[in-house]
């Protein structure tokens, strides 16, 4: 496997009121700095030996009364603490292997890793309401299972991980404080036809989750692509969506990073008085694309240089 790439951007959106204490913010950086050293832009759907103390749970889903497995850890602490909600890749399931686990370990984090209809070339799978309607269920088991503060609700995932974390944002029940979405799919029919064109097997799993045969059914493609979605504003006084991407994503690895860069700016023009230069502007786009150059000093997260930060609110 290729080393990642050490180029990154970051778009970030919210209202937050800043009542949340240093703490947090340091638990959130680790979350974010670990995600930064280890992640790839690559659909790595190994599994892995869980430790003994992460345990297997049957979650039953209120939609359909299916059982969905997660792996789950719980603090050991008496008082509350954060809950890490970890989403697998696109090819990948509850038993992917997840450098967020050791991690939420070793801080006494609870933690939960949930299936939500597992690999993404079924119906059922693919940000379905079933799908996400999981995600909430996995929520809802850990906050009854764990002493969770609910003020330190953390939803992350990477690739097909990154796009169920935006339509989490976009649809979930709970009141998140923070989600990172780190080179998220966006938008289906443009990743099917980028994907055709990649010559990748994405493009057929497309077709497998959209119920298509030979051509896409666009209808459930756009259905299952958060970018179409109306924006849930009033959650951005009280939640942080943050997405990452790298400059090289799309040409290493299978998502472009125009998936985050354009569902930053679909929210940004659903904002009331958004202020129209935090949007990423053509000229810049282009120069991510055709240079893929720093476009000033943003500093690093983890050993990676950051190319471009937009940020709306706080």
């Amino acid at each position: 496997m290729k080393k990642p790439v050490s180029y990154i951007l970051i778009l970030i959106l919210g209202l937050a009121t800043g009542i949340f204490i240093t703490q947090n913010e340091t638990i959130w950086n680790a979350i974010n700095k670990q995600f930064a050293a280890t992640f790839t832009p690559f659909d790595d759907s190994r599994q892995t030996k869980w430790d003994a103390d992460f345990k297997v749970v049957e979650l039953k889903s209120t939609l359909d009364n299916s059982l969905q497995k997660a792996y789950f850890f719980k603090s050991k602490s008496t008082a509350p603490k954060p809950l890490v909600i970890s989403l697998h890749t696109w090819s990948g399931n509850y038993e992917q292997k997840d450098e967020l686990a050791a991690l939420s370990k070793n801080k006494d984090l609870n933690y939960i890793h949930p299936d939500f209809r597992g690999v993404n070339w079924t119906k059922d799978a693919c940000c379905s309401d079933l799908a996400l309607g999981d995600i909430d269920d996995a929520i809802d088991y850990a906050i009854k299972n764990s002493n969770v503060d609910l003020s330190r609700i953390y939803v992350i995932g990477v690739s097909g991980g990154g796009y169920a974390t935006l339509a989490t944002f976009m649809k979930s029940r709970h009141l998140i404080r923070r989600f990172s979405a780190w080179v998220p799919i966006s938008d289906l029919p443009a990743w099917y036809a980028q994907s055709k064109i990649m010559g990748t097997k994405y493009a057929e799993n497309i077709l497998a989750c959209t119920g298509s045969k030979d051509s896409l059914n666009i209808e459930i493609a756009i259905k299952k692509s958060p970018i179409y979605w109306k924006t849930p504003i009033e959650k951005l006084n009280t939640s942080e969506l943050q997405i990452y991407a790298g400059v090289y994503d799309g040409i290493q690895g299978s998502v472009p990073i125009t998936h985050s860069i354009n569902f930053y700016n679909k929210v940004m023009k659903e904002m009331p008085l958004a202020d129209s230069l935090n949007y990423v502007n053509d000229v810049e786009k282009l120069n991510l694309l055709e240079y893929r150059k720093a476009l000033g000093d943003f500093g690093k997260i983890a050993d990676r240089k950051v190319f471009l930060k937009k940020k709306s609110g706080n």
